[in-house]
């Protein structure tokens, strides 16, 4: 996966942006509610935050306080170090945390709970819950005849292919799953903080 992830770095926020691969997409209100969602972000309270698999940056730069980024591919902190100079970024393993017990008051994370099979995410929660009290989940929301659980082929501008596990979850299973409530829910993106 980390090889993926480093050669989607430089083409990554495509997605969120709807250009590249991803310009011809149907995608109805997507940037009203993206601004919603990163207006929600910003409202969290500012607090010593992981952002664990934080990726490109591109919802970590809203983050406040004393904001720490974790992720494993080197090229996409490449990418977040200059989408978000405030923050302190380090390279390290989602399932095996390098911080101590207590380490931050949140663990925030976008579009990677999602790319987690059952015992992973199991192992995920307990890192999470061992270094912050408080989990901040953004995942997307399952479309109109999507399988909410599947492996999707991926390309790249390269034109490699790669397979991408993705569990896809609503609102309330994600919040009962979590233990926690929904913060925010849209057409396209759901928040659930516990």
């Amino acid at each position: 996966m980390k090889a993926y992830y480093d050669r989607r770095a430089p083409e990554y926020d495509d997605w969120w942006l709807g250009q590249g691969l991803h310009a011809d997409r149907e995608r109805p209100g997507w940037e009203d509610e993206l601004r919603l969602l990163e207006s929600v972000i910003r409202d969290l309270p500012p607090v010593r935050t992981l952002d664990i698999a934080c990726g490109t940056g591109f919802l970590t730069r809203h983050l406040r306080g004393d904001v720490v980024g974790l992720d494993a591919s080197g090229r996409m902190l490449e990418v977040a170090r200059a989408q978000a100079p405030q923050v302190r970024f380090e390279r390290g393993d989602a399932l095996s945390l390098p911080f101590e017990d207590g380490a931050f008051d949140r663990v925030f994370t976008s579009y990677f709970y999602c790319h987690l099979e059952d015992e992973e995410r199991v192992r995920f929660l307990a890192e999470a819950r061992r270094v912050a009290p408080e989990l901040v989940v953004v995942a997307s929301i399952r479309g109109e005849g999507d399988a909410c659980e599947r492996w999707e082929e991926r390309r790249l501008k390269d034109d490699s292919r790669w397979n991408v596990y993705k569990l896809v979850f609503e609102g309330p299973d994600l919040a009962a799953e979590l233990g926690g409530e929904i913060v925010f829910k849209g057409r396209w993106f759901v928040a659930v903080r516990a």
